[in-house]
């Protein structure tokens, strides 16, 4: 068997180390002194057959769901990976956007699915076009895959695309997973789940990108109870449950989602300024808006973003995540949810490192 790769999250895990991290994309680490009560809630004990049960209840009760429509997983990406397990036989079809984060279809190709592409493009902000979607589906597709906020652009699918998708697959008997790791770093007019406006979607999202809490890998599904049961099952089989110091520490983490949120929403707000302001005054980048705290410039030029990231790295110490890895060479994506002095310094960096 040939393991499916990928190849974006291998880079990011061997990479040297740089000084100003622009690239990788998790908020700024939240420290216990954060977290008040923490170092109270450390315990080895606790039951957890389909996940802590207050942090069951804790998700659901945030999203007005029944803890029935609730799995947890490791991280987002183990969510994922869950729904991937539960939903797809070898030779099934999965769709996925293009720009892609890499693992989303390495994961379906690892389970024997066959993997087949959409466009989202720069012209059209890369909105979710539903009629591009109906006509990439086959009759074996069972999963069509998208981000919201889209990773790589930060973009935010609009609400009547994705009503046009829960109608098509609703029609066409496939389910719709949405990838909502980021939808919490949206500060305005957030929307809603994807899966609370219909069966046929799968929502997934994680405490990582917009709270600082990476280190829990505390993910989870929103689904119909019966897709839910099966995520559940596929669990039981991948690594069974989660580990309880952590999953003890997610659901005191819920409990403080107001102090977490304020902290979000501050950092967040000054580092989209500065983000904002370099991409309006650069001559050499365009980029459609992001609402996350990721953001997809490319080169007006047409130039390989790739060896402005080498260079980048190598005399400033400042990495950025080159386009190449999203299949799109003059673009690379910048990470803006870190601290607001380090993005300071490597967006002078960039700009110094920018064609003129």
């Amino acid at each position: 068997m040939t393991l499916s790769r990928a190849t974006y999250m291998e880079w990011a895990k061997t990479r040297p180390a740089p000084a100003i991290d622009l690239a990788g994309s998790n908020l700024l680490a939240c420290t216990l002194d954060e977290l008040p009560g923490a170092r109270e809630a450390l315990d080895l004990t606790g039951e957890s057959a389909d996940g802590y049960r207050p942090l069951v209840d804790a998700i659901a009760a945030r999203y007005g769901v029944s803890p029935e429509c609730v799995a947890l997983g490791g991280g987002c990406s183990g969510a994922n990976y869950l729904v991937f397990a539960a939903l797809l036989d070898s030779g099934d079809d999965v769709l996925v956007e293009k720009p892609a984060y890499d693992p989303l279809p390495a994961a379906a190709r690892m389970l024997g699915a066959s993997v087949r592409f959409f466009e989202r493009r720069f012209e059209e902000g890369y909105a979710l076009d539903p009629d591009r979607v109906a006509a990439a589906l086959s009759p074996r597709t069972r999963l069509l895959v998208l981000s919201s906020p889209h990773n790589p652009t930060g973009v935010v699918a609009a609400e009547d695309a994705l009503a046009r998708l829960g109608r098509l697959a609703e029609e066409r008997g496939f389910l719709v997973l949405v990838d909502e790791v980021y939808q919490d770093c949206v500060l305005a007019d957030r929307p809603a789940p994807a899966a609370l406006r219909s069966p046929a979607f799968v929502s997934s999202n994680s405490l990582t990108k917009a709270y600082g809490l990476s280190s829990l890998r505390c993910g989870w599904t929103l689904a119909s109870p019966e897709v839910t049961q099966r995520i559940r099952r596929a669990r039981g089989v991948v690594d069974v449950n989660g580990a309880i110091p952590a999953e003890r520490l997610a659901a005191l983490a819920f409990a403080r989602m107001a102090e977490l949120s304020e902290r979000t929403r501050r950092l967040i707000e000054v580092n989209t300024a500065l983000v904002s302001a370099f991409l309006a005054k650069s001559q050499a980048l365009e980029c459609v808006p992001s609402r996350a705290t990721i953001t997809f410039p490319r080169f007006q030029d047409g130039r390989d973003a790739g060896s402005f990231a080498r260079r980048l790295f190598a005399e400033h110490g400042v990495a950025v995540v080159p386009g190449a890895f999203f299949e799109a060479p003059s673009h690379f994506r910048l990470s803006f949810g870190g601290a607001t002095e380090k993005l300071e310094k490597g967006l002078t960096a960039l700009d110094s490192c920018l064609p003129t």
